[in-house]
């Protein structure tokens, strides 16, 4: 599902958001890593569920206004619900099934899981800060490691990422992207201004998920 998010940012794209994070990282002892995830969940159990009700719903009203036999409205019902987990199949059609708070939630726990699996959590200092961007969801979040968090507070990442949102609203997720990089280094900065060696532990290119 990597060519989802390859829509999204291209090639060129993507050079010119590492670029950036090369200029934010040369005035911080901090190392950035943006990742851009096609989307944080598959949601397969939400056709499952509507098929359900709708089996469930269906007969009622054919065993009340039709003169059908019981067998009928058996084939009936399975036919409504075959067509319901076919209908929403496709991954966006699924998405339309969940509710927001908890696309958000599932959003979040992708970005946490991530920041643990591309190894933010082993930098020299504890300052990895990862820029996440769940285009499905429709969701960004920045999540920092402890070497950061000591210094900065949470809501001080919400100024990056209101514009990466409305960036990505508009279709310019690389515009986007690249302002959130430049606003959380000037954050970075100023909360732990750049060593007189530093040493770029994490790689800056950007990272493409499922």
């Amino acid at each position: 599902m990597t060519g989802e998010a390859r829509e999204l940012l291209s090639r060129e794209a993507r050079e010119r958001v590492a670029e950036a994070i090369r200029r934010a990282e040369a005035g911080t002892a901090g190392e950035i890593v943006v990742l851009v995830s096609a989307r944080a969940g598959l949601y397969r159990s939400a056709p499952l569920l509507l098929a359900l009700a709708c089996g469930l719903v269906a007969p009622w009203p054919l065993i009340l206004l039709t003169p059908w036999s019981a067998a009928t409205i058996a084939l009936a019902q399975a036919g409504l619900v075959l067509i319901a987990i076919l209908a929403f199949s496709h991954p966006r059609a699924r998405l339309a099934l969940v509710p927001g708070a908890i696309r958000r939630a599932r959003a979040h726990e992708a970005a946490q899981r991530e920041f643990c699996a591309r190894g933010l959590i082993q930098t020299p200092g504890r300052t990895g800060v990862l820029i996440y961007l769940a285009r499905a969801e429709g969701h960004a979040e920045i999540v920092a490691d402890r070497g950061v968090a000591a210094h900065v507070p949470s809501e001080a990442w919400v100024g990056a990422i209101d514009p990466l949102l409305a960036a990505l609203r508009r279709g310019e997720a690389e515009r986007g992207l690249i302002a959130a990089v430049e606003a959380v280094g000037t954050i970075l900065a100023r909360a732990l201004p750049a060593e007189a060696a530093p040493v770029d532990a994490l790689s800056n290119r950007v990272i493409l998920s499922g």
